[in-house]
Formats: C-alpha cells, sequence, structure tokens
C-alpha cells in the first residue's frame, strides 16, 4: 500500500511539471533548462508508474479470487476481467470450455484439478492485458492464435494415450498475451 501511495504522489508530480512545461500552471520552482524540464518530468511518472506496478506485481494476493463464473448455457464458464485481477480455481468441478476477456487486466484460470471428459474449447480474447492458464498433464493443448504485437507460450507438455483429450485454445490477442503450463 505504502509504494501505491508514494507511486501516487511521484506520478502527481510529474504531472505538475509537465503542467507548468506547457504553461497550464506557473510554478516558478519547478522551472529548469528545458531538456531537464522534460527529461525529469519523465523520469518521476516512469518512477511513479514502477512503483505502483511492481506493487500488484509482487504481492500474487491481490488477485481475487472469484467463484466460477457459469454462462447462460449452464456449462460453459464465461470471464470478463477490467483494469484488474481474477483468479478461478477447479477444485474437481466439470469444464465444459470457456470464454475469457482481459481488457487491460488479467485472468489466472487453474484447470488442473478440474475434471476434462471430453475435447473441450477456450476462447480468449485480450486487450492490453493477459490471461494464465493452468492445464492439467492429462490433456493436450491445440493451439490457434491472431495476435498483434502479443502472441502464446504453450509450455504444457504433450500427452499420448487414446484416451487423451483435447483443449482448443483458440486466442485473439492486441497488445496482449496468453501463458499456459502444467
Amino acid at each position: 500500500m505504502r509504494r501505491t501511495i508514494f507511486g501516487i504522489i511521484f506520478i502527481v508530480f510529474g504531472l505538475l511539471k509537465l503542467a507548468d512545461i506547457w504553461g497550464i500552471v506557473h510554478l516558478a520552482w519547478l522551472k529548469q533548462q528545458i531538456f531537464l524540464d522534460y527529461f525529469g518530468a519523465a523520469l518521476i511518472i516512469y518512477i511513479g508508474v514502477e512503483l505502483i506496478v511492481s506493487s500488484y506485481q509482487h504481492h500474487p494476493d491481490q488477485w481475487l479470487k472469484r467463484p466460477l463464473p457459469i454462462g447462460d448455457d449452464g456449462k460453459r464458464i464465461v470471464c470478463s476481467a477490467r483494469y484488474g485481477g481474477d483468479e478461478y480455481v477447479f477444485s474437481g468441478e466439470p469444464f465444459h470450455g470457456a470464454r475469457l476477456d482481459a481488457f487491460c487486466g488479467g485472468i489466472r484460470m487453474d484447470l488442473r484439478n478440474a475434471t476434462i471428459t471430453e475435447d473441450e474449447e477456450i476462447e480468449i480474447h485480450t486487450f492490453c492485458g493477459g490471461v494464465d492458464l493452468y492445464v492439467p498433464p492429462t490433456v493436450n493443448i491445440l493451439v490457434k492464435s491472431r495476435s498483434f504485437m502479443g502472441g502464446v507460450n504453450n509450455h504444457s507438455a504433450m500427452t499420448v494415450g487414446k484416451d487423451v483429450h483435447n483443449l482448443h485454445i483458440i486466442a485473439d490477442n492486441f497488445l496482449g498475451g496468453v501463458n499456459i503450463k502444467n
């Protein structure tokens, strides 16, 4: 929490510095050489944003653990995260596919303990966000992806056998990505 407060303070001072440079406000104590003006303002804003982002990255308990959101069909999971992070964990429940939308946020879905009895599909859409998908080692992952400045990392192991089911991942990423692991 302390890092977030300091981050906000740095951002406010950086924005004040830019406002003074552009003549929106007149603060004599902020006037310096032109190069140092812009460099100082950018550095202050960068430090503020870095403090806030690193605060959320280093504290995984900030992910909101949510109950499984069942869609209109009563089977398929439908998740949407906007400007935050949501975590969904299966504890033996049957899995019948999902649609995951991450807009300037993230979704963490843990399917390692899910009951998967047939081939299923997971449709993923990201925009400036990401999805972490943990899959059981007893399924194969088949990926189809369309990405612009993003992508899909599939670190899952392939399983051989006639009773092995497939998870079809269909991902559309714009400045975002999907990470798949066992």
